[in-house]
């Protein structure tokens, strides 16, 4: 099953309320309408894109150590995914899909970071739940989020909707701002050159990682 199969499913049990989660039929038009209107914002065309320099980092993972993507690119080419956080299903999917494609992007040389809001509490339990072999990054204020363009805040009316539901985004990011990044994918060559990118604000919508697999394979041919 393809990672957006596993999305769609999951979805479909969402909608219908079924446990764990037991979602309420009211608040389904309400996400969608926040979906829409990012995705009418056309915030995720000014994102950082396939051809651009990505900005560089330097954050912390989940066990308290630095990551720097200069250091990592010394190395070879570098995954990078944004995700919102452990609270979201969507998100947990999408991290147990990459992991599950680990050997793979690392038969051609790349490392894989994802990067999140989260507190370090919160990403030790990403690697936990999800089993994940790979750091899992703390952005302070989705700082990094907004230097690729990917920083967002929710409208009132979701933030409404969240707190209704007990996901309190200040408390569980240590932020008292309602920010999130748009789910984002790049890989990112040796030269700090974005080579694949994937930006969307439908946070239910996730590219399989098979696909940069041909883009690892052309980077890593003879020049």
């Amino acid at each position: 099953m393809s990672l957006q199969d596993k999305l769609d499913a999951f979805k479909a049990d969402f909608k219908a309320g079924k446990g764990p989660w037991f979602a309420s039929p009211e608040i389904h038009p309400i996400m969608e309408r926040a979906t829409a209107e990012l995705i009418a914002s056309g915030q995720a065309g000014r994102a950082v894109k396939a051809g651009e320099r990505a900005p560089t980092f330097r954050l912390k993972d989940q066990h308290g150590n630095e990551v720097s993507s200069s250091e990592l690119l010394e190395k070879g080419p570098l995954v990078v995914t944004f995700y919102r956080g452990v609270w979201c299903p969507y998100c947990n999917l999408e991290l147990q899909a990459l992991n599950e494609a680990l050997p793979d992007l690392q038969r051609y040389g790349a490392r894989l970071v994802a990067i999140s809001p989260q507190s370090a509490v919160n990403s030790r339990k990403s690697e936990r739940v999800n089993g994940l072999n790979f750091p899992v990054l703390h952005d302070p204020h989705n700082d990094t989020a907004a230097a690729f363009g990917l920083r967002f805040v929710l409208p009132d009316y979701l933030i409404d909707v969240y707190k209704a539901r007990k996901n309190d985004l200040p408390a569980f990011n240590g932020d008292p701002s309602w920010t999130l990044p748009m789910p984002a994918r790049y890989v990112i060559g040796r030269d700090g050159i974005v080579v694949y990118s994937e930006v969307n604000p439908d946070y239910t919508q996730r590219p399989d990682p098979s696909e940069m697999i041909p883009v690892l394979q052309r980077l890593t041919l003879p020049a």
